[in-house]
């Protein structure tokens, strides 16, 4: 696995918080982030069933660059 670190939540203590990677071989964006609550999992499941082996993860909108940059590197890869 070919992992890139992207970036970590800027205004978190650069420990447990949100962070972006790329997987240049799976081509794959990886993210960290805070764990949704059952009252946004049950807003979610409106639009359908979230399976096991997937998770609805938190990311504050200050993680935007960094998001941003792991698609540019994505995109990067790919071509």
């Amino acid at each position: 696995m070919a992992l890139r670190f992207i970036a970590k939540d800027p205004h978190t203590d650069g420990k447990d918080c949100p962070t972006a990677w790329v997987d240049d071989e799976a081509g794959e964006i990886l993210f960290q982030g805070w764990k949704a609550g059952e009252e946004t999992l049950a807003k979610c499941r409106e639009t359908g069933p979230i399976p096991e082996t997937e998770a609805v993860v938190r990311i504050p909108f200050r993680m935007i660059p960094a998001i941003r940059e792991a698609c540019d590197v994505a995109e990067r890869v790919r071509l």
